[in-house]
């Protein structure tokens, strides 16, 4: 994206309070993932299988209410969702350090907060993802979401980078007053919104509960040939993510040799390869074709990540640290593209529904890409198990490419989405 095109939506007042408000939330977002596990070894002295369990306390809230968490947000006012999910996730994590000063913080208390955490999360996320056509239109979502992925991209690399020095100098509780402001300020900016919201759906009528509503979203995903695709690739992309993921510590620390900062910086590395994706997206996107390139992106740079079971100690690391900033790269363009791709697709009454099947499904493949990840790495080793789920993550774009996205270039235009009768 050149310095020319780049602010585009930014001139737009509502889009920028957007921009901004998702600026402060991922960061103490972000931010989060790092502290809460700190707080339970620091302040807690928790073991490992506890560490491990808050780890999946956290992303358990996609399968606690993945599926309803839609039918719910379309029922609502999408902006509404967004800042009350904020603030309520700011008090969540703010009663940490309140009960750390008290003396009366346990592990328990952790886990409530982060499984609250991560329900109210999916709640954002399906609400803002619903939002975003309304807010600047279908023609522009495209654009829309890769600005607010670059922002992602901008939090995942600076704030765990800015944690770890507040962490050492207030500790590990008290980090997350900083988290919990962050939120608040991106609930507070998210409600100066003005643009008018189109009314939900009146309560007297809906005809059918919310088990009929959601099995309306099961159906509209999975009986649409583009829809089904894209998320088949995204469940089988995840699982082998998951599976590459959870051994890449261990042969960064035992086979590559590097110390925990030389691991921090290839981390960081993928974030902003994750960045230069979100810059170029929209570019891709017009050159390539909306659709072919959520097949083409992940095809082209997922091989890269085979560089790094070949690496030894020495710059071949720092030569696969390139491939990984590849890999995430590609993964950006791809949901860029997808996103903005199924949001045009959708009709306004099912965008919520839509977009939680879509998250439900994807997700399934994280916890288990996970164990998966570490029976193989016991049997056959972390290299071996690099190797999979280098070769899973570059197969997973064959659903979307047998598909009619093969050879589609554009997204469906707005005047062919179908629309929610007005209700009176």
């Amino acid at each position: 994206m050149s310095a020319s095109t780049w602010p585009g939506l930014l001139r737009e007042r509502d889009f920028g309070r957007l921009f901004a408000a998702t600026a402060l939330g991922q960061f103490g977002d972000r931010a989060v993932f790092l502290v809460l596990p700190l707080v339970a070894l620091v302040a807690l002295d928790a073991d490992e299988f506890r560490v491990g369990l808050l780890a999946a306390m956290t992303s358990a809230g996609s399968f606690l209410v993945g599926l309803p968490a839609g039918a719910w947000v379309d029922r609502m006012r999408k902006r509404s969702v967004m800042a009350g999910t904020d603030f309520l996730r700011a008090s969540a994590l703010a009663t940490v350090p309140v009960a750390w000063w008290a003396d009366r913080l346990t592990f328990w208390w952790l886990c409530v907060v982060a499984l609250l955490h991560g329900v109210l999360t999916v709640f954002f996320d399906v609400a803002y993802l619903s939002h975003l056509p309304h807010l600047v239109g279908r023609d522009n979502v495209v654009e829309g979401n890769a600005k607010l992925s670059a922002v992602r991209s901008v939090t995942s690399i600076g704030g765990p980078a800015a944690a770890g020095p507040l962490i050492g100098m207030v500790g590990a509780p008290a980090t997350l007053v900083v988290s919990s402001a962050g939120m608040a300020l991106s609930g507070l900016i998210t409600t100066t919104i003005r643009k008018p919201e189109p009314e939900p759906e009146p309560r007297a009528s809906r005809r059918h509960g919310l088990g009929r509503e959601i099995r309306e979203g099961l159906s509209f995903v999975l009986r649409h040939p583009a829809l089904r695709a894209i998320t088949l690739a995204d469940a089988v992309f995840n699982l082998f993510l998951a599976m590459y993921q959870a051994m890449l510590l261990v042969f960064l620390e035992r086979q590559a040799g590097l110390e925990p900062f030389g691991i921090g910086l290839v981390l960081s590395g993928m974030g902003c390869g994750a960045l230069c994706g979100a810059l170029m997206a929209t570019t891709a996107a017009q050159r390539v074709g909306q659709g072919r390139v959520i097949w083409l992106a992940p095809l082209v740079t997922c091989p890269a990540s085979a560089l790094m079971p070949l690496a030894r100690p020495g710059w071949p690391v720092w030569a696969a640290a390139m491939g990984l900033a590849a890999l995430s790269l590609g993964g950006v363009v791809r949901v860029v593209a997808q996103s903005s791709y199924q949001q045009a697709l959708t009709p306004d009454g099912l965008l919520g529904r839509m977009n939680a099947t879509a998250r439900f499904i994807a997700w399934t493949g994280i916890p288990l890409g996970g164990l998966l990840g570490g029976a193989l790495g016991s049997s056959f080793g972390a290299t071996a198990t690099l190797w999979v789920g280098a070769a899973g993550m570059t197969l997973s774009s064959l659903p979307v490419l047998l598909s009619p996205l093969r050879t589609t270039r554009t997204a469906p235009t707005a005047g062919r989405v179908p629309r929610r009768r007005p209700t009176t």
